[in-house]
């Protein structure tokens, strides 16, 4: 458990994490290096001991890979990620490698943004003082080593290294939260700084770091527990952690057992100091980017297994083959007959959905003709036949699909027993999709911006939820958000809630009052459990049977077994006679012997209009109580099970049957997961384009195999490479290295056979032309044209999009306060003064969001709001104000766009970043920047040729209030202003929110 080490300026950032299945890399010194590192000389048998590999030299990242931009013009000693790889060792070895390079890069921007921030001074007396504060770091009021743990047998390292590190926490309330929220196996860093800069001394960030902030160690920790008043470490569980009084925070921490020797060995032989009585600052980093440690540990445990990839994907994922040898089409198991279940609203839908196919119905009765449906689809013929008359039968019966409409059975006679339906009339796109993702092998499915990728995503895991109930399927998201969209509308269809798990931290964002996470889980199963067994007691009271049966799951079971079972039976060999006779008929309802049990649901319960659909009611109401007691029976476990973590564990590896979590908690609990026995048969993948390649790979070795081969029948994986990839920060990595290359990526390059859904649902036709010419098709559904939102025009606004262009204010236009923070104060100014005039028009804030292309305007504009408007109840807070990068895979009605640059194009020549700008809005899009630069960038042309092909002034119609009934594309009847640049319209606004308070005081006068 080797932690992040620097000792000295040359090795600043240089060590890397060791004992975490780390490959050691020799530092190049300075004066030895040239534009070439040193190669790693390391053996494939020597795998297994990278585990303890620990040596005296520094492990870490030439300087050369630390700097924002590689050389152009030499070669890096770096692996590539492209589109083959020898062999799987091969490829979780390069991954392996450039993901522990990429952390160090990352720790390393936050060690300097946080220590910059702290501003170390050296006071007066020869101490240290800080002079500013830092949200991720602390100063450290003490630090005491509390054990040192015996060696294990054969070592000379200490088995275990504690420590307690105390703070205080006089800070804002939601930071000091942060602080008391750091959970078990968080990483932290201990860092020592002796500044020599004296007090008031301005930081200088192009000035080297070390020798203004006097860095000299830094070590890494991870947490135990926050500690209680009486020094107790808090364990983490579904209570909430208890309230402590005071600042003074005190945390229990693991330090890395082999750094601790060596540092000691150290300052016993050369005399030196005590490194661990110099920590004077602790920082942390967010959650979402501090889980190194674990991917690398799994990572580091894959290359020291035998990894079973499916047969049929082996291949694929070495970049080798036949790229479609895993499609559907030419699997060997493929499946002849579906049940669509709730896909199709009808049968027109159906006929519609599988142009080029005779439709071949097995009912003639029209009225009959009414989904479900269950689809035979034409199977390959063997190989071997080839007459004539055979090749023309093949034909014919390839382009027919056998469709076998079919009724769901009877569930009961109350209204919560009826299924949920789909209401979603999908395309023949998104249908194939389906299909595809039904059957067995590799499903890629290509969404564009609103094209409905999270429906068929759903759609898909409820048909597999139904055709498929034994099965389980595995669902990884790249971000919480998409997961917890997800979850919702899979509860708007009809799957089991009781089968739904959803781990990882992110529940807390679900916009549902119902828990899905583990212990969430598990309280709904006991909760449910005294439901159903207070319903066993009302149908024991409603029979007259004597005893407590409902008592326990047990009690319910022989209950069920011997007094409702019997009577079932003695009634079905009364009403079973064939025929039927009016007084059979009446026989259904005079015999039933659960009349007093279902008193309470909506009567009558039997019609008595016909002995089929009586008959079917009084299996329906059997059907419900029967539900009653198989659930009980499910539950049986947990009142065996007493502790709540063998519950939450049972619920995983037993009771689920669809499972979420994000990649990145795959990757971390890959351990836990196959230590439990965790088992699946189908993953999908959404937003497959944002993730690792890495965290791609990993979701598919979360169970150990059966007999040598991998259970794993099914991978759907659906995203957009045309949209942004992965997020990497250091350029060398990003662009030589191609880590942002996710999976789904190189399966589009390689080859690997698409379902490019072609039609979008989300903006307006005119929105959608900024970036329908990135696709291959990529059309409009008709509700884009006829519902009254799209049709209407966009009150206030002459335009449903614009190019406003922004030029100098005050002879300033882009600034750079600090390295890459890029700032235009007037853009910022005329996108808060169009949000100030849309929210005077009455349009709601919350339909209202900014974006822009730099964190630095970022902040400048919510400085600006929170001056302007953001308290003032006339207007009010736009629902977002984020980067493009951090809007990615979300929407609203109206987006305001700020470009920033005035200079130079920057990073959104990258095309991937036009579309997601392009395609956040629905309704309209206001987009300011500085024109002359950007129509004359090449990758930009398509979609600025049509900006530009309107005014670049912006146009308004103040008259014309939300919601307006003029159509879109319509000449208003009210005057249209022409606003020219920001201070015209900063006065506009002004003016004409000071008419309003004019007029609202005069309206009450009158009232008076």
């Amino acid at each position: 458990m080797n932690f992040f080490v620097c000792e000295d300026e040359s090795a600043f950032f240089s060590h890397l994490p060791q004992n975490w299945g780390t490959l050691r890399r020799h530092v190049v010194e300075e004066e030895r290096s040239t534009n070439q590192a040193q190669p790693v000389n390391v053996e494939t048998k020597h795998l297994p001991l990278l585990a303890a590999l620990h040596n005296s030299k520094r492990t870490g990242v030439s300087g050369k890979y630390q700097r924002p931009f590689p050389f152009v013009d030499s070669c890096l000693a770096l692996p590539k990620l492209n589109l083959q790889f020898l062999t799987l060792h091969d490829y979780l070895l390069r991954n392996f490698n450039l993901f522990r390079l990429e952390s160090t890069y990352e720790i390393r921007q936050d060690i300097e943004d946080s220590v910059s921030r702290m501003k170390p001074w050296q006071s007066e007396y020869g101490g240290i003082v800080f002079g500013g504060w830092a949200r991720m770091a602390q100063p450290i009021v003490s630090f005491t080593i509390i054990e040192v743990a015996k060696p294990n047998i054969g070592e000379n390292w200490p088995m275990r290294v504690r420590a307690d590190v105390t703070i205080n926490l006089n800070i804002r309330d939601n930071i000091k939260d942060e602080w008391e929220g750091l959970r078990k196996h968080d990483v932290c860093f201990l860092i020592t700084v002796r500044p020599t800069q004296p007090y008031g001394t301005k930081f200088d960030r192009r000035q080297p770091f070390v020798e203004q902030t006097g860095l000299i160690y830094v070590r890494g920790c991870e947490i135990q527990g926050m500690l209680d008043d009486k020094g107790r470490v808090i364990e983490e569980g579904p209570e909430p952690k208890p309230r402590l009084k005071g600042d003074s925070r005190t945390f229990r921490v693991f330090l890395d057992p082999n750094q601790y020797q060596q540092d000691m060995a150290n300052t016993i032989q050369s005399g030196t100091e005590d490194v661990y009585e110099t920590f004077n600052i602790i920082m942390r980093r967010k959650p979402k980017e501090n889980n190194f440690k674990a991917v690398l540990e799994t990572i580091r445990n894959l290359m020291n297994t035998d990894c079973v990839v499916p047969n049929w994907l082996h291949d694929i994922i070495l970049g080798y083959g036949d790229p479609g040898s895993a499609h559907y089409s030419k699997m060997p198991n493929q499946i002849a007959c579906l049940d669509f279940n709730d896909t199709f609203l009808s049968i027109d839908h159906l006929k519609a959905s599988f142009p080029g196919y005779n439709i071949k119905v097995t009912v003639e009765d029209q009225a009959l003709q009414i989904p479900p449906f269950r689809i035979t689809f034409p199977v390959r013929s063997e190989a071997g036949k080839k007459r004539k008359e055979c090749d023309e039968e093949n034909t014919e019966s390839s382009k027919t699909l056998v469709v076998e409409p079919h009724i769901i059975p009877n569930r009961g006679p109350y209204p919560y027993n009826q299924p949920k339906r789909n209401t979603i009339q999908f395309t023949h796109t998104q249908i194939e999709a389906i299909r595809a993702g039904m059957q067995p092998g590799l499903t890629m499915v290509v969404g564009p911006p609103g094209t409905g990728k999270t429906d068929v995503a759903v759609q898909i895991i409820s048909n597999l939820y139904h055709n498929f109930p034994e099965q389980r399927t595995l669902i990884v998201t790249h971000s919480n958000q998409a997961l917890n969209q997800l979850f919702e509308k899979i509860m708007a269809l009809d799957v089991d809630e009781r089968h739904l798990l959803r781990l990882g931290h992110g529940e807390e964002e679900l916009e549902t009052e119902k828990d899905f996470s583990r212990y969430g889980r598990v309280n709904y199963v006991l909760s449910r459990r005294l439901e159903l067994l207070r319903e066993v007691g009302r149908l024991q009271e409603s029979l007259g049977v004597p005893g407590d049966v409902s008592y326990t799951c047990e009690t319910a079971g022989h209950f069920f077994l011997y007094q409702v079972m019997s009577r079932w039976e003695e009634y079905m060999s009364k009403v079973k006679i064939k025929g039927s006779k009016p007084s059979e008929v009446a026989d259904i309802c005079n015999f039933f012997p659960f009349h007093q049990y279902f008193a309470n649901a909506p009567q009558p319960i039997f019609k008595g209009r016909s002995y089929t659909e009586d008959i079917e009611i009084a299996e329906g109401c059997f059907r419900h109580i029967k539900k009653i007691f198989t659930q009980l029976e499910e539950f049986r476990a947990f009142e065996l099970l007493r502790s709540g973590l063998d519950r939450s564990k049972y619920l995983l590896v037993k009771e689920a049957k669809i499972i979420a979590m994000t990649c990145t908690h795959a990757a971390l609990k890959r351990h836990d997961l196959v230590e439990l026995g965790f088992k699946y048969d189908n993953i999908l993948m959404e937003e497959a384009a944002q993730i690792l390649e890495i965290e791609t790979f990993i979701p598919l070795l979360l169970q150990n195999p059966q007999d040598g081969f991998s259970r794993l029948k099914r991978w759907i994986m659906i995203g957009d490479h045309h949209q942004l990839p992965p997020v990497i920060k250091n350029m060398a990595f990003q662009k030589y290295s191609n880590m942002e290359q996710s999976l789904f990526t190189r399966f589009v390059r390689v080859g690997v056979p698409t379902i490019d859904l072609d039609a979008q649902g989300r903006a307006r036709a005119s929105l959608c032309n900024l970036y329908n010419w990135r696709y291959k098709i990529l059309g409009n559904l008709p509700h884009v044209q006829l519902l009254p939102e799209f049709r209407a025009a966009n009150a206030g606004f002459l335009y449903d999009f614009q190019l406003i262009n922004v030029e100098d204010f005050h002879g300033i236009g882009e600034s750079e306060p600090n390295p890459y923070f890029y700032q235009n104060l007037g853009e910022a100014e005329y996108v808060v003064a169009l949000f100030m005039y849309m929210c005077l028009l009455g349009y709601p804030a919350e339909k209202i969001s900014i974006l822009t292309t730099y964190n630095g305007q970022k902040h400048l504009i919510r400085d600006i709001i929170n001056q302007r408007c953001g308290n003032n109840p006339l207007i009010g807070r736009p629902n977002k104000v984020t980067t493009v990068d951090r809007f990615q895979g979300q929407q609203n009605d109206y987006i305001i766009l700020s470009l920033v640059r005035t200079k130079a194009v920057g990073h959104l020549r990258d095309v991937r970043r036009l579309v997601v700008a392009m395609s956040r809005a629905r309704l309209g899009l206001y987009i300011f920047a500085r024109v002359s630069l950007f129509q004359n960038c090449f990758e930009l042309t398509p979609a600025f040729s049509q900006l530009t092909a309107r005014p670049l002034q912006l146009y308004i119609v103040p008259a014309e209030y939300f919601p307006t009934i003029r159509q879109n594309g319509k000449h208003p009847s009210h005057q249209v202003h022409i606003i020219k640049n920001m201070p015209q319209m900063a006065n506009f606004v002004y003016n004409m929110y000071m008419h309003m308070i004019q007029s609202t005081h005069h309206h009450r006068q009158v009232k008076k």
